[in-house]
């Protein structure tokens, strides 16, 4: 299997996880997030669909570039990989704990491990293929946001 068909299967993956975590978004979106207070910063709705779907390809990307050393690194690829698949299925969680239970507390303590598990899969994406890891950067950084924000919504809230 050549590295472009890798990064293609990833991008289903990544976007099928996307696309999950929408289905407990959106009905959420459309009556329960109106309602409650959020801070200043809060962006608006429409932006949350470009920026995650950019964040899913550049995920893609890099798992597609790591999983292609797989020849080379086997050991650390596999282990990289799964690192990578443990953050986004914790991905996918976060949507169901604060969209899907309306419940900005518990999707706060998730975000915090999220985060953690997006450093640790850099960190050894980085080590395999640097491109892959400076690919993971913008995702940690709007995670790193989101947290703030899921923060700020269960302070105010």
């Amino acid at each position: 299997m050549n590295k472009f068909v890798k990064i293609a299967i990833a991008l289903v993956v990544c976007l099928a996880v996307g696309y999950s975590a929408s289905l407990v978004t959106r009905p959420s979106v459309q009556s329960w997030y109106p309602t409650i207070e959020k801070p200043f910063f809060n962006p608006p709705n429409w932006i949350f669909m470009p920026v995650w779907t950019l964040l899913y390809v550049l995920m893609a990307v890099a798992a597609g570039l790591v999983w292609d050393k797989i020849k080379e690194q086997n050991e650390e690829v596999k282990k990289a990989l799964g690192f990578f698949l443990i953050q986004l299925i914790l991905n996918a969680i976060w949507s169901y704990l604060f969209f899907g239970l309306k419940n900005p507390m518990l999707a706060l303590i998730e975000i915090g491990l999220l985060w953690l598990m997006i450093y640790e899969t850099y960190l050894k994406f980085i080590k395999i293929n640097k491109t892959a890891g400076y690919l993971l950067i913008p995702y940690l950084a709007w995670v790193g946001f989101a947290a703030i924000l899921n923060a700020s919504i269960w302070w105010l809230n």
